[in-house]
C-alpha cells in the first residue's frame, strides 16, 4: 500500500503510552540496522500496530510491509486486539498492564451488558409469536447476531484481572487505587518509573491538592510523603482512644435475629449473582 494511503488515527496512536525517548531511539537504530521487520497491522487504510515504525520509516524512507486484519468489526475490536497484544510484551510495565487490563474488563463489561438487554428486548418481543422450531428462539439469535461478540474472558474478579496482566491481586489492588484516586502528576511520576506502585497507591490515598503540592517538589518527595503515610498507619494501638460506654452503647452488639436477617440478605445475593453467571453463560453458549 502507497504510504500517504495510510490513515494514522490520534485515538488510536494514543491508545496505548508512549515509547520512552531511549526506547524510541533503540527502535529507531534496530530499524535502521535491520529494516521493518514486522508487519504494519491495517483495518482497511487505517493504522491499527506500527505507529512507531511506521514513522520511523516515513523519516528514513524505508520499505515496510502490511498486513490487514479483517476480523475488526468495530472501532471497540481493535481496542481489544491492541490490549491483548501490548498484554503480552515484556517491555509493557507493570502499571501499563493493569491499566489495560482494566480498560479491557470494561469493554467486556458493556458488550456482557448490551448482550443482556439485546436478548431480553428479542425475547419480550417474541413472547406472543408462535413457537419456534429447534433449540433456539430465532429472534435470539438475531439479536446476538447484531451485538458485538463477547470475549470469553469475564474479568470481573481481580484474581482473573491479575492474570491477564501477570500480576499479583496485590499489584491490581494498588493500580485500582491508583487509577480511581491518585493526581495525574502521581500517575506520571508511576508512568516514568520515579514511584513504585506501592508508594503511588499509598500517595494516593492522600487528599488531591496534597498530592499534587508533594508532586510539585518531585519524586523524592513523593516517596517520603509515602513513608509518612506508612508510619502514621503503624501507630500503636495503645494510642487510639479508647472506647468511652456512650460509644460502646451506641453500637451494641448485633442480635441473633440480626444476624440471621444479614446472613439471609447475603444468601440472596449470592443467589441473585449466581443466576447472573448462569445468565450470562447461556448468551455465551448461545453465541457460540
Amino acid at each position: 500500500m502507497n504510504p500517504e494511503e495510510i490513515v494514522v488515527l490520534p485515538e488510536l496512536k494514543a491508545y496505548i503510552d508512549p515509547l520512552t525517548p531511549d526506547e524510541h531511539d533503540a527502535l529507531e537504530r534496530s530499524i535502521l540496522d535491520e529494516g521493518c521487520r514486522d508487519a504494519l497491522v491495517l483495518w482497511g487504510n487505517v493504522l491499527v500496530d506500527g505507529h512507531n515504525r511506521f514513522g520511523i520509516c516515513q523519516k528514513h524512507g524505508l520499505p515496510f510491509q502490511t498486513i490487514q486484519n479483517e476480523r475488526f468489526q468495530n472501532m471497540e475490536d481493535i481496542h481489544l486486539w491492541m490490549i491483548d497484544q501490548h498484554l503480552g510484551r515484556r517491555s509493557v510495565s507493570d502499571f501499563q498492564r493493569g491499566v489495560l487490563a482494566l480498560r479491557k474488563r470494561e469493554i467486556i463489561a458493556e458488550r456482557r451488558a448490551a448482550a443482556a438487554a439485546a436478548v431480553n428486548a428479542a425475547k419480550a418481543e417474541s413472547s406472543a409469536e408462535a413457537p419456534w422450531d429447534g433449540d433456539t428462539d430465532p429472534a435470539v439469535a438475531q439479536a446476538l447476531a447484531n451485538t458485538p461478540k463477547v470475549p470469553d474472558q469475564a474479568l470481573d474478579t481481580r484474581e482473573a484481572l491479575a492474570r491477564a496482566a501477570r500480576l499479583s491481586a496485590g499489584q491490581v489492588k494498588m493500580i485500582e487505587t491508583i487509577q480511581e484516586k491518585a493526581a495525574p502528576e502521581v500517575v506520571a511520576a508511576v508512568k516514568a518509573g520515579e514511584l513504585t506502585l506501592n508508594a503511588a497507591a499509598v500517595v494516593a490515598t492522600l487528599p488531591l491538592e496534597e498530592q499534587q503540592a508533594v508532586a510539585a517538589e518531585g519524586a523524592d518527595s513523593l516517596k517520603q510523603a509515602a513513608k509518612r503515610v506508612r508510619e502514621a498507619k503503624k501507630k500503636p494501638k495503645a494510642d487510639k482512644p479508647a472506647a468511652t460506654d456512650d460509644a460502646q452503647d451506641a453500637a451494641p452488639p448485633a442480635s441473633p435475629e440480626e444476624l440471621q436477617a444479614r446472613v439471609a440478605e447475603l444468601e440472596a445475593e449470592n443467589e441473585r449473582l449466581r443466576l447472573q453467571v448462569k445468565t450470562l453463560q447461556e448468551l455465551l453458549a448461545e453465541q457460540a
